[in-house]
């Protein structure tokens, strides 16, 4: 059986309002994006590591600690309105073009989540390759649930349920379960990625990961706890 060609994407833009330059934002002795260029080496899974970004500063701090291919990514998807799967979608397209090859497995790994494990990669992907699914999407079951404590608000101002039951659930255990997605390891076949425009196709699955792997840094304090966790040396298994 032919082994398949891998790629690893890793996202990084320039700046950040939430928390200053985080993606090379020093933490614990290195910077935030060398957690996941390590990882991606680590698991011994990718033909390629790319780095997307606008930023100049961001694609040499990232070939120092071993991204292969430094993708320089165009202004108009760097902006705050920006989505993300234009981004890696270009980033493959353009390591394509410089190999003169094509990918099968496409791992994007988010930046923001130090705490995933090598493992959890590597499930993801055989969890999509052995199923054959367009793309995996990995999550943590979600804390709130839209149909017991999860709220929004309508035009008339009115407070309800996101989403409502007759008879209405009374118990949160009562209530099907939900998951948040946590944007750690996402995976697509080629197709699942290039030929579509949504996370929701008709086949993807969702790879779980426990909360504690699960924390994403968009905010000072998310970026303190994840620094106490890792000081702490908090083992995730």
């Amino acid at each position: 059986m032919t082994k398949p060609k891998r790629l690893c994407t890793i996202c990084a833009r320039g700046g950040s309002k939430g928390v200053k330059n985080k993606n090379i934002r020093p933490l614990r002795g290195k910077p935030l994006l060398a957690y996941s260029i390590q990882q991606a080496k680590e698991s011994g899974l990718f033909d390629e590591i790319a780095l997307s970004s606008d930023s100049q500063e961001i694609l040499e701090i990232g070939q120092q600690w071993g991204a292969s291919r430094l993708i320089e990514r165009p202004h108009e998807l760097a902006t705050d309105e920006a989505g993300k799967l234009p981004a890696i979608q270009h980033c493959v397209e353009t390591v394509e073009s410089i190999l003169g090859t094509r990918f099968s497995v496409i791992v994007d790994l988010a930046v923001t989540s130090p705490l995933r494990l090598v493992q959890d990669i590597h499930e993801a992907v055989l969890l999509l390759e052995s199923q054959q699914v367009s793309n995996v999407l990995s999550g943590s079951i979600s804390h709130c649930s839209p149909y017991f404590n999860l709220v929004e608000v309508n035009e008339e101002r009115v407070v309800h349920l996101s989403k409502s039951t007759n008879p209405p659930i009374v118990r949160r255990q009562d209530a099907p379960v939900s998951y948040e997605l946590n944007g750690s390891v996402y995976v697509w076949s080629r197709e699942g990625l290039m030929n579509q425009n949504s996370l929701f196709l008709p086949t993807t699955k969702i790879f779980v990961m426990p909360y504690e792997r699960s924390i994403d840094i968009d905010t000072e304090i998310d970026f303190t706890l994840i620094e106490l966790l890792l000081q702490k040396e908090i083992k995730f298994n």
